[in-house]
């Protein structure tokens, strides 16, 4: 007999092969031991993101799953944030959801909704935002809102409609001190019966296959360009990222449509580094009034090291700032002495990725020099 299922596991392991060229040969082809051994495991990281979105998700039993912890080395991928916790569940647009938690030491937390345009495919729109100023929280700061596709008779609490092609809900939970702070306890109940299991041959075929087309997508978006010093007269990053290392591209505010798991109340800044032993970047920003924005180290797959690691980010509960308010942040291959320094943990290349939580305005672009280490400041001015 012929199953389905068959056929899409080996589609499955043809495609993994496939996918290691993007990162080993053509014009995206990292440099460095440490670039292709982090593109193995970028591979290995979200093969299992994939398989718990489409192979062993439920949507009528629904449980909360990391996404990306501090902690977790095989949950740090896609913009991942060393100061935050993300979890997610896999939903179906007919049904109603009770979504529950306790608050921890958030600086900023919230639930946001998203469409899938096809099977595998990255969202394309953000179908609601559940931020935790919009929840009523009592003494123990507990709280809850609803989802589903029109809001339950007699229910006045907060809801949020969804799209007929309402996918996926993922939680954002922002920390000062991830090495301290109590996350959110995210619970999820289907207000619906669940309906039988599809564990069968083409309901695994179909899942297989979404999982396929999901790490696709992600690695036709990494590994990301570090772009190029100053004296190379390549310029061949796309508008987003700094078409010049050692340099942030201008800030931007994420719009309603969108690509992937982006937050719409988020803004973005995003830069590279290619930095030798002895260099050391300055990067001074004036941070608007905003919940929380932190500055993050990445690998060139948009992917930090856990918090455990080494001090690879900043943020603003955590930084201190200069005296007229603006915030200066050293970057060397090893930590140094300033208070806001940070480290890239001795990887000689990468991407640097601010974010800035609901600012009043979009921020002014990061001022990046490259110094030597001897002159790089150590205290605040």
């Amino acid at each position: 007999m012929t199953y389905e299922s068959t056929a899409a596991w080996h589609e499955l392991l043809d495609g993994l092969r496939d996918l290691e060229g993007s990162f080993l040969t053509g014009d995206r082809a990292v440099s460095g031991e440490q670039a292709v051994a982090d593109g193995y495991r970028m591979l290995a990281t979200v093969l299992g993101v994939g398989l718990d979105t489409y192979l062993f998700s439920d949507p009528g039993r629904p449980r909360f799953s990391d996404l990306v912890t501090p902690f977790r080395r095989d949950r740090r991928w896609g913009g991942d944030n060393t100061d935050a916790y993300y979890s997610f569940i896999v939903i179906d647009p007919q049904r109603n959801y009770l979504i529950s938690g306790q608050r921890g030491d958030s600086a900023y937390f919230s639930a946001t909704i998203y469409n899938e345009p096809s099977p595998g495919a990255w969202s394309d729109k953000v179908v609601g935002v559940v931020k935790d100023e919009d929840l009523e929280l009592d003494a123990d700061g507990r709280f809850s809102f609803q989802i589903g596709p029109s809001r339950p008779e007699g229910y006045d609490g907060v809801f949020v409609e969804l799209a007929p092609d309402a996918a996926a809900v993922l939680t954002r939970d922002y920390q000062v001190d991830p090495l301290t702070g109590r996350r959110v306890e995210w619970e999820v109940v289907a207000l619906d019966e669940p309906g039988p299991l599809d564990h069968g041959d083409a309901g695994t075929a179909q899942s297989l296959r979404s999982t396929l087309t999901w790490l696709r997508t992600m690695f036709a978006i990494v590994p990301l360009a570090v772009g190029v010093r100053n004296d190379d007269e390549r310029h061949d990053l796309g508008h987003e990222i700094s078409q010049v290392a050692n340099d942030f591209a201008a800030p931007y505010q994420v719009p309603d449509f969108n690509f992937g798991w982006s937050a719409t109340d988020a803004c973005y800044s995003f830069g590279s580094f290619d930095l030798a032993e002895d260099e050391a970047l300055v990067v001074t920003h004036r941070p608007p009034e905003c919940r929380f924005w932190s500055l993050i180290v990445w690998n060139q797959y948009m992917a930090g090291r856990n918090v455990t690691d080494g001090r690879i980010s900043v943020n603003g509960g955590a930084a201190v700032p200069n005296a007229d308010g603006t915030v200066t942040t050293v970057i060397a291959r090893r930590q140094l002495d300033h208070p806001n320094a940070i480290t890239t943990l001795d990887l000689p290349r990468g991407n640097l990725a601010f974010r800035w939580f609901l600012v009043d305005r979009v921020p002014e672009q990061p001022v990046v020099s490259l110094v030597k280490v001897t002159d790089a400041p150590m205290s605040v001015s």
